[in-house]
């Protein structure tokens, strides 16, 4: 569409029949099934699945934001904001508010349907506070954005004008519901993220949003009982073959490439969620039996080490809170957790130390 000096991308509806016939995508479609189906029936054997959910989100915030070239950590995201440096606390917020937005839409999709009106609550958490604050939180744009370049004029990307983002929007919300198309779910949620990335209906964060987004609707179809599945490690690592395909889809109809690459994103990320749970379940029980061999601070050890996976990152006083001991029993548990490399001490500080539940996180890492 030719705008003042420039053109804006007009997307077509995707509300409407498709088809999907290539064998390389039906092939990959079915293999994607497979690992998500994997991943979905394991965490329903997983005890205790709560206390692991936060750091895959903690995690995929981490990635998430940093395809934005958002620089915390994972390390840094569990920390108290107190402890953050004052010119890393942008950064900080954004990336736990992206964590409050994920446990606020998958709380909402117990009232609400898979709608705008989700995403629109998800986006206002996603900017409380933060850098895009002033950006119409919560709301779809009402002006022109871009992405690279200084203006409209010579970026290399022009969204549709903002006058057609509500149209496009409910488009997309329709097309979520329609269920007289017969579209497998893996090929729907490409399709809109596909298209939300070419609305770009925000005027900031829609990159995490349309990330976001995919979970959201695969739980509230109930592909997912429980939020497991996260693409932004596989689009961090994969980041510029991953614009090249919504760029190619949108200058040639590259869509079976498209589909072909987040088909491949899904089965590859089950497969590795998988693989951290059973980790995670196999680090549990080792180190379970390895406390309750201990000659001292048994009882106490195992009370601590169950703690850490909802808390891995704590200081001595709150050790004696959780685990019912003294500051000096405390203390010397902490000690002892130091000594078996569970927890490692972060400030190098005399007094206030903070201590994180170290090889644990490395789970995640890998």
């Amino acid at each position: 569409m030719k705008q003042m000096g420039y053109h804006s991308f007009e997307p077509a509806q995707i509300n409407r029949q498709w088809t999907i016939d290539n064998p390389r995508v039906l092939e990959a479609l079915s293999h994607a099934d497979r690992q998500l189906g994997r991943l979905d029936m394991f965490s329903e054997y997983v005890p205790n699945l709560q206390l692991f959910i936060q750091m895959h989100v903690t995690k995929e915030a981490t990635l998430s934001s940093r395809i934005e070239n958002t620089c915390t950590e994972m390390e840094e995201a569990i920390l108290p904001e107190e402890e953050i440096l004052l010119e890393r606390r942008n950064d900080w917020r954004e990336v736990n508010n992206y964590i409050d937005a994920m446990n606020d839409g998958i709380a909402a999709l117990d009232q609400l349907p898979f709608s705008n009106r989700l995403l629109k609550d998800a986006h206002r958490t996603l900017l409380k506070d933060a850098r895009g604050e002033h950006k119409m939180p919560g709301e779809f744009r009402s002006s022109q954005n871009w992405i690279g370049g200084s203006s409209p004029g010579n970026a290399s990307f022009v969204p549709p004008s903002h006058e057609n983002v509500p149209a496009l929007m409910s488009d997309l919300e329709r097309f979520a519901h329609n269920e007289a198309l017969h579209l497998p779910p893996l090929l729907k949620v490409a399709l809109m993220h596909y298209q939300f990335e070419t609305i770009h209906p925000f005027l900031d964060g829609n990159g995490r949003m349309g990330r976001l987004m995919i979970t959201l609707y695969l739980v509230s179809l109930g592909i997912l009982k429980k939020p497991v599945l996260y693409l932004s490690a596989y689009l961090e690592r994969n980041r510029s073959t991953y614009y090249e395909h919504l760029t190619n889809v949108r200058e040639h109809d590259t869509i079976d490439d498209w589909l072909l690459f987040f088909l491949d994103g899904i089965a590859e990320t089950a497969k590795q969620g998988v693989r951290t749970f059973d980790q995670i379940l196999n680090f549990q029980k080792d180190w379970e039996q390895t406390i309750q061999s201990w000659t001292q601070h048994r009882t106490n050890g195992i009370a601590l080490f169950r703690h850490l996976f909802q808390h891995p990152a704590l200081n001595a006083q709150s050790v004696a809170k959780a685990v019912g001991v003294s500051a000096p029993t405390a203390y010397k548990l902490v000690e002892y957790f130091v000594e078996q490399g569970i927890l490692r001490e972060i400030t190098g500080a005399k007094r206030g130390k903070l201590y994180l539940f170290d090889p644990y996180l490395k789970l995640y890492r890998a």
